[in-house]
């Protein structure tokens, strides 16, 4: 390194790198996201439990908690449908596999490894790579939405 690429060198050290700042904020996205549906889903489902479970419990008691009854099964019901719109188990599981990915991508970027170790760019592929992580995982983000918009459609036409 010349004296003259010193003030060049600074300020490329200095500058954020628009690579490594998109992949790690959709690290962030992706495990925030994630987080977040999982929590979702595994509230709705213990809501669903415990209501189930409550179910018996009231008829048990007698006719007067006949109504409870019947109330805890239309909130079973309606938690279901939630999670049936929202699909919190598959965005949580889809969610977590492409945050994975990208730090998969980010260790082998930062190792000189796999195919970065022989990429005559390893920054330009590194953008390629994620892109093409974050632009499948919307295909199949997309593909759900349809897919839980289907049957909605074709009910309501009935």
């Amino acid at each position: 390194m010349t004296n003259a690429d010193a003030p060049h060198e600074a300020r490329t050290r200095t500058q954020p790198d628009p690579t490594i700042e998109r992949l790690e904020d959709q690290i962030r996205w992706y495990d925030k996201s994630s987080s977040y549906n999982q929590r979702m889903f595994k509230w709705l489902k213990t809501m669903t439990i415990v209501a189930a479970v409550a179910i018996p419990l009231g008829v048990g008691l007698g006719e007067r908690f006949a109504i409870i009854s019947g109330v805890l099964g239309a909130l079973i019901a309606l938690i279901e449908g939630v999670q049936q719109l929202n699909q919190y188990q598959q965005n949580w599981i889809t969610y977590r596999s492409t945050c994975e990915a990208l730090k998969h991508e980010k260790y082998l970027f930062l190792a000189n490894a796999g195919p970065y170790a022989s990429a005559e760019n390893p920054k330009t592929l590194l953008a390629e790579r994620v892109e093409s992580q974050v632009s499948q995982e919307h295909a199949k983000w997309a593909a759900t939405q349809q897919q839980t918009a289907k049957p909605q459609a074709t009910s309501g036409a009935r």
